[in-house]
């Protein structure tokens, strides 16, 4: 008997707060990453996309390449420890619509999949907090003695979701033409592409413009935007992005 299914990216779509980041800042706390790192490299991207002048991958990414570089030769016990804190502390500040969607899925048996671009370390808490199925994240694999080896196995493109997806639809029977992804970037946009249900939520522009040029999908998305207290739906058709 096949098995409808819900895979939720996070950072973005579920949290309000890249937890990515908040990892960042309690890793300076806990002094594995120099504050000097925030100051000089981060913080200026930061600042630059906080005015919207700059780009926000350019800011998460000087955040991941230092957090790469500080995992290696780190035991895993320190950044499980730090992620269950990221959790414990922010993992409430959600969307409202995910958060019950989440729910529904739960109430009508769907499989509920988080599956997403961060450390898995981060993934795990977070799917153990909303009672998720399963989960999939970034592994930062870890040798024989419990440190970070520096090796990377991604789960931030399209690509690597896409394939996750078609792995846990053979592994639990799920039927993907009746199964539900939410997302926010264009890393999802292949698991949108695999599934009956899509959701867009608070898209990212060039997320947008692909949905707009793909004629399937924009057929079948919807595009969720939530803001202040009000949650509104979108139509792929009469969208128009303005420069």
């Amino acid at each position: 008997m096949t098995k409808q299914a819900a895979f939720f990216d996070i950072d973005g779509t579920i949290s309000r707060e890249g937890l990515i980041s908040e990892m960042f800042k309690k890793m300076i706390k806990y002094e594995l990453i120099d504050a000097s790192q925030w100051y000089n490299v981060v913080e200026p991207a930061f600042t630059r996309w906080d005015k919207r002048v700059g780009d926000y991958d350019d800011y998460l990414q000087k955040m991941v390449d230092i957090y790469t570089e500080t995992v290696k030769n780190t035991n895993s016990f320190h950044i499980c420890y730090i992620a269950k804190k990221v959790i414990e502390q922010k993992g409430e500040r959600v969307y409202t619509y995910t958060r019950e969607r989440i729910r529904w899925h739960k109430e009508n048996g769907h499989k509920v999949i988080a599956i997403s671009g961060s450390p898995v370390e981060l993934v795990r808490e977070m799917s153990l907090k909303y009672g998720m199925d399963d989960y999939r994240g970034t592994i930062y694999k870890v040798g024989e003695n419990g440190v970070y080896s520096g090796e990377i196995v991604p789960m931030w493109d399209s690509e690597s979701k896409r394939l996750a997806v078609l792995g846990m639809a053979q592994d639990y029977g799920i039927d993907l033409s009746q199964s539900y992804a939410y997302g926010d970037t264009n890393g999802d946009f292949a698991m949108f592409k695999l599934v009956g249900h899509p959701v867009a939520i608070n898209p990212t522009r060039e997320l947008l413009a692909n949905i707009q040029a793909d004629k399937d999908l924009r057929e079948k998305i919807s595009i969720i935007v939530e803001r202040k207290d009000v949650v509104y739906r979108l139509h792929a058709d009469s969208l128009e992005l303005l420069d």
